[in-house]
């Protein structure tokens, strides 16, 4: 039996206290698919291509819903920590 397993984890902050700092996030894929060549894979992406990524899938998708993403918030009420552990469970969901 095929399967294939998407995580989404290691949430990092790049330009830490500068103005255009964000986060990125570790893709990790592990499949025994024979329409893969390699069998793990891993990149780090960050929010905005997972938006790119769902525009795309939309254009594509027909009638088939596309999952949506966690919110972008910038007056989120809580921890820094606290929302990038939400966006990244809501990240892997949407995977």
């Amino acid at each position: 039996q095929e399967l294939t397993t998407v995580r989404v984890q290691d949430p990092r902050v790049q330009n830490e206290g500068s103005w255009n700092s964000y986060v990125d996030y570790k893709i990790f894929l592990h499949t025994n698919s024979k329409a893969f060549t390699a069998k793990t894979s891993c990149v780090r992406r960050r929010y905005r291509e997972f938006v790119w990524l769902r525009r795309q899938l939309q254009r594509n998708a027909g009638l088939v819903p596309v999952p949506e993403l966690p919110g972008k918030s910038a007056f989120f009420v809580g921890s820094t920590d606290e929302f990038i552990e939400r966006r990244r469970q809501g990240l892997q969901h949407f995977l």
